[in-house]
């Protein structure tokens, strides 16, 4: 959803014309993966956080395009929410320093950004979701002027017939309806790339899909929503509910969801483009004049903009990316299931673990999906997100263990593996994996430090508590100081 598209409304006729394009797509897509030379000789990673903005007393600064305009650097980009942006941070090699230059290069973007953008009464803050949120932040007025994110919402709504329905059951419950997709941009994320071969994409999805559960166990960050504390990674939940664009008839025929985590393991990445154009209908029926057949064909790399404008609104909690760059097209794993924050080197610290894990796991000689099964892993990610790092997982050999048992003993030697089959330094490896170990032993993460500051305030109104906690936040944000290390 990266691409801006204009304003405008949808015939049926457009919709049978973007149907006919995008199989036209799917079939080019397949000649080039036999044919076609991808850009796999020396991969690169990437990585992109969503941001909130926040007022100096801590609620929600619908003051996007301000900030931007005061930011002014094209890294930075609009989100749904006028409470949102997001930073793209230039791809890396990580055998060539890559994990150090995102944290550097990040730190120094994200505080010029600050201080620029302070001066609009805007102030950057990293989590999963803003919790001093309240329910009159999420009407369609809040929106970003974009057009794409209106037709967006406008599309949803149109197809489900409804508002959309929340409902979260946590410590505490929230029930609540709404009449756009807005409930979507209080979830914040960081989205992880590894770039892949055609050959080897099969093996780094399944290997993300296997881990999903136990990244979110050690990263959860978004215990409240609306005033409510509900699971320490309130985000899943709230973000497969808020783009749902089934009525409840349509959920029990067997309908699948936008938001997917998915039902099966993959043999190759035409198996989820597939899946793509065979299940879900399009959003955003937008139409090229291209002919993709006739620009391969010609020794050209197609667009295939429909293909990958259709995969931009199905919500894969790993999602399949084909792109082109310098006239060549290569392919992506994007990791998108994890919260914001708490801060840069936390961030860096997941990206650490992912990056090792998912190689080691992809490239060892017995698939780990041969051992699981797709139903446990989509379990130990639900699990994981309902219980944050006090999840029990099921892991092939042991059976049901807590995450940070199988991550200290099982799963933090194959992230080391893994960095350093990427050539990552030694003395890199040990900083940021160490602080994954940290939260293991201390049991603490964005969402337990904040739960737990939240109950010391329990005397205090709701509103006003979260206030206080997420200024206290919001300054050891700014020390970069690992979350498992604030007092």
């Amino acid at each position: 959803m990266g691409e801006d598209v204009p304003a405008q409304e949808f015939s049926r006729a457009d919709r049978t014309r973007h149907r006919e394009k995008v199989r036209r797509n799917l079939d080019v897509f397949a000649r080039m993966l036999r044919e076609a030379h991808f850009d796999t000789d020396d991969p690169l990673t990437g990585l992109e956080v969503e941001l909130n903005l926040v007022d100096e007393a801590g609620d929600p600064a619908l003051r996007n395009a301000e900030a931007l305009e005061a930011i002014a650097d094209a890294a930075f980009q609009t989100e749904l929410g006028q409470f949102n942006i997001e930073i793209n941070v230039p791809p890396a090699r990580l055998r060539e320093g890559g994990l150090t230059t995102f944290e550097e290069g990040l730190r120094r973007s994200l505080n010029d950004a600050e201080a620029r953008s302070s001066t609009v009464g805007a102030h950057l803050v990293m989590i999963g979701i803003l919790p001093t949120l309240a329910e009159g932040h999420l009407r369609p007025d809040s929106i970003s002027a974009n057009p794409r994110y209106r037709l967006l919402s406008e599309q949803i709504l149109n197809a489900r017939g409804e508002d959309i329905s929340i409902f979260i059951d946590g410590p505490e419950r929230l029930v609540t309806t709404a009449d756009s997709i807005l409930p979507e941009a209080a979830c914040t994320s960081t989205q992880l790339h590894v770039q892949t071969s055609p050959d080897s994409f099969a093996a780094y999805w399944n290997a993300s899909q296997a881990i999903a559960g136990v990244q979110l166990a050690l990263s959860a960050n978004s215990p409240y929503l609306l005033g409510r504390e509900l699971w320490p990674e309130t985000r899943i939940p709230l973000f497969e509910q808020a783009t749902d664009t089934r009525s409840e008839e349509l959920k029990v025929q067997g309908v699948r969801p936008r938001v997917w985590f998915g039902e099966r393991w993959i043999t190759s990445v035409f198996d989820l483009f597939e899946e793509n154009v065979r299940y879900f209908p399009a959003l955003l029926p937008i139409v090229q004049d291209d002919d993709p057949m006739a620009v391969l064909e010609a020794g050209g790399i197609p667009a295939l903009s429909e293909l990958r404008l259709h995969n931009g609104t199905i919500y894969r909690w790993n999602r399949p990316i084909y792109d082109v760059a310098g006239g060549v097209p290569h392919l992506r794993v994007e990791n998108r299931l994890l919260a914001a924050g708490p801060t840069v080197v936390d961030i860096m610290a997941n990206a650490a673990f992912y990056f090792g894990l998912v190689r080691a796991i992809a490239e060892n000689d017995r698939p780990l999906w041969s051992q699981l099964s797709f139903t446990a892993a989509a379990e130990n990610f639900h699990t994981a997100a309902r219980d944050g790092i006090d999840s029990e997982l099921y892991w092939p050999g042991v059976g049901q263990v807590p995450a940070t048992e199988l991550v200290l003993r099982r799963l933090l030697p194959l992230a080391h593996q893994g960095l350093e089959a990427w050539g990552v330094e030694a003395s890199v490896r040990d900083r940021l994996l160490g602080i994954i170990e940290g939260r293991c032993l201390t049991g603490v993460t964005g969402a337990g430090w904040f739960t737990d500051r939240m109950h010391r305030r329990a005397a205090m109104d709701r509103y006003d508590a979260l206030r206080a906690t997420l200024l206290e936040y919001r300054q050891a944000m700014h020390t970069n100081e690992p979350v498992h290390t604030w007092d």
